[in-house]
């Protein structure tokens, strides 16, 4: 099991919805005809066969999109820099995927870059708890990933007052002067986080960076 964290505080309401929706991924699926990736992007990004299986439905994909994401995702948009590039995942039900990858100018500048990421995530549920009252936020980290230059692997489930209870998975990951992040969410907790498959696509993706 992961290293649990859990803490009361207070956060802004819409970060459920943040949640649900993997920090802004619209809880929709996205057409099939966008889901070809261009020939000249580099790196790669992931397939929708490549994410973790839906019981009842296939993965769509957009296309690979320059710049932050719109809205940003919740616990790593913030330090995301405009040279970013992303693509968004959905399914036909309220799972969506999302994965952001970033070439820095140098090695040493990717593997700090992944450092501020992975605290950003270690420090995620207890911010957005001190902005939010109504919010429970608990954080498990999956461990190391031995793929690359690494990946880690997190997990954070929310719930409301009112009822909502959203869960998410994260990774960064880093091969040479490359960081990406991938990030999957849906409705539940725990228990319904596929935290095995998330592994296998995190692996996959950072194979995939060149």
């Amino acid at each position: 099991m992961g290293e649990i964290m859990q803490i009361r505080a207070r956060g802004i309401r819409t970060t459920v919805a943040a949640l649900a929706a993997v920090a802004g991924v619209a809880a929709v699926a996205v057409p099939a005809a966008a889901a070809t990736t261009p020939a000249s992007a580099t790196p790669r990004f992931l397939e929708p066969a490549e994410l973790p299986p839906h019981p009842t439905s296939p993965w769509y994909a957009g296309p690979v999109t320059a710049g932050q994401p719109d809205p940003l995702p919740v616990c790593v948009g913030e330090a995301l820099p405009s040279i970013a590039t992303h693509r968004s995942y959905g399914t036909e039900f309220d799972t969506n995927a999302q994965q952001i990858t970033v070439v820095e100018r140098t090695a040493q500048r990717a593997k700090d870059f992944a450092a501020l990421l992975r605290k950003d995530i270690a420090g995620c549920a207890k911010k957005l708890m001190e902005q939010d009252p109504d919010l429970t936020a608990t954080q498990k980290s999956y461990g190391r990933l031995n793929v690359e230059e690494g990946a880690h692997v997190y997990g954070l489930h929310t719930a409301s007052a009112w009822g909502s209870s959203d869960i998410g998975l994260f990774s960064v990951g880093r091969d040479g002067r490359t960081v990406t992040v991938v990030l999957w969410g849906q409705m539940g907790n725990f228990q319904h986080a596929q935290v095995a498959d998330f592994k296998k696509t995190t692996v996959t993706a950072v194979n995939k960076l060149y």
